[in-house]
């Protein structure tokens, strides 16, 4: 696999013609394909000044990147009841209900979700949905989203023995869809995200859909794109059909 990009630039070129023939792609879910995580925010951050959180001081943006954005809810929970585990989890529960409400009101797909779509059903290739999010939120964002016939398979961070950051999800869905790592490569949004792709030795597409661009450079993606429309993913993709052993 030829994968390379700039240290430090998020412009640089990247090629993916090491990855041909292409066999799958994986997705994230919050924050990769829809915008979620002002959602989360809000629900967080209203059930938590409803309990006196912070002396009642609401949690700010940066307080929800750092503690919050892509982990899952049983790190969350220690985040936030570091004393009371039963209580954080508890509450958890209480507040993915809380989104479901929001999320079947107000999802959206992020810009250009159905552009790539297209690309990757015309290819044939293998997709599965891997998150750290609960089982109802995933399948009701995914199904929000008209995806429920586009993924071969959804692993969750709960049905694993490990959650992102760990690799574990991310080589389950490998070994689901029977493909490579080697012909296989990643969307991701969060920092937990990008570090499981990279440890699972897959090349990983970041998106800058709400985190800092220097906080998810920090995880080594390969490149960091502004949705699916950003002409970086497509030029990747253009050269990659361009490769004499790749798969049209």
């Amino acid at each position: 696999m030829t994968v390379s990009s700039g240290e430090n630039s998020v412009d640089t070129k990247i090629s993916l013609s090491g990855l041909a023939p292409l066999e799958a792609v994986l997705f994230d879910v919050d924050g990769t394909l829809c915008d979620s995580d002002p959602l989360h925010h809000y629900a967080f951050r209203e059930m938590l000044q409803k309990i006196n959180f912070n002396g009642g001081v609401p949690i700010d943006e940066e307080f929800f990147i750092k503690n919050i954005a892509g982990k899952h809810n049983d790190d969350i929970a220690r985040v936030l009841f570091p004393d009371d585990l039963e209580r954080g989890l508890k509450f958890c529960v209480e507040k993915e209900a809380m989104f479901r409400k929001l999320a079947s009101e107000q999802l959206k797909p992020l810009n250009g979700l159905y552009k790539v779509k297209k690309w990757i059903e015309d290819h044939g290739l293998k997709r599965a949905a891997v998150t750290n999010a609960p089982r109802e939120n995933a399948e009701l964002m995914i199904s929000r989203l008209g995806l429920s016939d586009f993924f071969d398979t959804l692993i969750l961070g709960d049905e694993c023995e490990h959650a992102k950051p760990h690799p574990e999800p991310y080589l389950k869905a490998l070994k689901v869809l029977n493909v490579s790592k080697e012909h296989t490569f990643i969307f991701e949004d969060s920092v937990s995200g990008i570090k499981a792709g990279v440890a699972a030795g897959m090349p990983v597409f970041g998106l800058t859909t709400r985190n800092p661009e220097e906080l998810l450079m920090q995880a080594k993606p390969t490149c960091l794109i502004k949705d699916y429309e950003d002409p970086k993913l497509w030029a990747a993709l253009e050269e990659l059909d361009a490769t004499p052993s790749a798969r049209i």
